[in-house]
């Protein structure tokens, strides 16, 4: 009880409240532009939180991450324009509705449906987390090491159908992580006499090239676009009110966004499909799925906002992000020597607690700024896309130029932004990169670490934890492997049978 108060005291701070608020709704209205995004917002954001308090830059990114999916429903439902990628499911359902008159309705059971999940993933997140820290101290060098391993495979075979490019990808980012000063005994790698390559490859530069840059030339390269809108009209909280109507759903979802926020690399696509399969195979009405069913977009919108929460059990507990914004964050806990696991929960408990609150706080703050200002948001919708890119641009290139002032930095970020925007021209993933190289600095530590107390391979999984993790990488590695010889023998016949049609026909 003490460390709830000290960690509500923590969180009335001026500066902390703030903060919140500014995330809150600033990640909403980011959220509401299409093709921005929460990824570009943080990116950009992310070399001024370094100067600030740590719970200060913690709970603005935090805002953003957590309300952006409430703003990216709007132009979703109104426009069939996705604000963020993960609202893509929810143009199936909320569009539908909005042509046959029932806008209102479907915003409603959106933000409704949001609220809902983010709530109950935060609850997921209060009793998990502790848990899983209590299991941590368990964890030695190379439980860590397999564990990280663990999260590079989970995002490689996430990524179904490019698992071959995303593994690259991954070990592109575990790559660039070596470069520079080696953190033993300060030799240099793979600087080739470059003094600008000694200091390294800095993640931040990184990120905002691949996420920042790219999505700005993405947008100053496509056709200009601003979308129209109408304004909706009626009682949104009764709105709002209806998706209890649909409780089932929404707990199922938010379950499914919990349980796929927890494993690294699936994330809130994933959780989407799922609940919505889940919700179709069950529905009394399963005919009006992607046609206008309120139960298809209650399911997608209450899983993919359990995700954030969810996403935060093992970057809290273990020090391990899960997908690129967690990644992102935990720059911002090592830049003020804020270590996650363990300690974190022993020492600063209050810390971790202002966390909790503040998660909460940005859910109902998002709910009552879009009681309100869901009409005023329409407006936002409507910026010219090249206008938008241009100011990405502007601001990514101050933001990276403020982390060391260096135009080499500058420099190399628009390497990366161009990497980026082929990436996603040729629709390829561009997190395995930020993961591997997030993920392959804490493996190479701990691998190094390790390997003073291992004499032979088998020493490496002659512990409990580390055998059951090296085990579950190696069943991951194996179904996978059997998946695609099952898929590729199933193709065969029916290109046989392609080829035997074709020589009847031509006979």
């Amino acid at each position: 009880m003490d460390a709830f108060l000290s960690g509500l005291d923590l969180l009335a701070r001026f500066d902390v409240a703030l903060a919140l608020l500014i995330g809150s709704v600033g990640g909403v209205i980011i959220g509401a532009i299409p093709g921005v995004g929460p990824a570009v917002a943080i990116a950009i954001l992310l070399p001024a939180t370094f100067s600030l308090d740590p719970l200060v830059g913690l709970t603005m990114l935090l805002g953003i991450y957590g309300s952006s999916m409430f703003g990216g429903a709007l132009p979703a439902i109104l426009i069939n324009t996705p604000g963020t990628a993960v609202n893509a499911l929810t143009t199936y359902d909320g569009h539908p509705m909005t042509k046959k008159g029932q806008a209102l309705r479907a915003l409603g059971l959106a933000y409704g449906a949001s609220f809902f999940g983010g709530i109950l993933s935060i609850v997921a997140l209060i009793l998990f987390a502790p848990l899983l820290a209590k299991i941590a101290p368990m964890f030695g060098s190379r439980e860590i090491f397999l564990a990280a391993l663990l999260g590079i495979v989970l995002v490689v075979l996430a990524h179904r159908g490019q698992t071959f490019a995303a593994g690259m990808l991954a070990a592109f980012g575990i790559f660039l992580n070596t470069i520079g000063l080696e953190p033993v005994k300060y030799t240099q790698r793979y600087t080739f006499g470059q003094d600008w390559l000694a200091s390294g490859i800095n993640l931040i530069v990184v990120v905002l090239g691949l996420f920042a840059l790219s999505q700005a030339f993405v947008l100053l390269t496509d056709p200009e676009s601003a979308p129209t809108t109408q304004r909706v009209k009626g009682n949104m909280l009764r709105a709002m009110g209806e998706v209890l109507q649909f409780k089932r759903i929404a707990a199922a979802g938010s379950s499914f966004g919990v349980l796929m926020g927890m494993i690294p690399g699936v994330g809130e696509f994933t959780a989407q499909f799922l609940s919505y399969t889940y919700a179709q195979k069950t529905s009394k009405a399963p005919e009006e799925f992607g046609h206008g069913s309120p139960e298809g977009l209650v399911a997608s919108e209450s899983a993919n906002n359990a995700v954030p929460a969810a996403a935060m059990i093992p970057l809290l507990a273990l020090g391990i992000p899960g997908e690129a914004l967690t990644a992102m964050m935990l720059s911002v806990f090592y830049v003020h020597n804020v270590i996650p696991g363990p300690n974190l929960f022993q020492n600063q408990l209050d810390f971790v607690y202002a966390l909790y609150i503040a998660m909460i706080a940005l859910n109902v703050i998002v709910v009552v700024f879009m009681l309100f200002a869901s009409n005023w948001l329409l407006q936002i919708i409507r910026i010219p896309t090249r206008f938008l890119g241009m100011t990405i641009l502007t601001l990514g290139f101050v933001g990276v130029y403020s982390l060391r002032n260096s135009i080499t930095d500058c420099a190399i970020s628009a390497g990366f932004g161009i990497l980026g925007l082929i990436l996603k021209r040729q629709n390829l993933p561009i997190v395995p990169i930020v993961l591997g190289m997030v993920l392959g600095g804490i493996m190479e530590v701990k691998l190094r670490s390790a390997m003073a107390r291992v004499k032979t391979p088998l020493d490496f999984v002659d512990r409990p934890i580390a055998a059951l993790l090296a085990l579950a990488i190696l069943v991951l590695i194996v179904l996978h492997v059997w998946g695609v010889i099952r898929e590729h023998r199933s193709r065969v016949p029916e290109t046989q049978h392609d080829h035997d049609l074709h020589d009847s026909q031509t006979r």
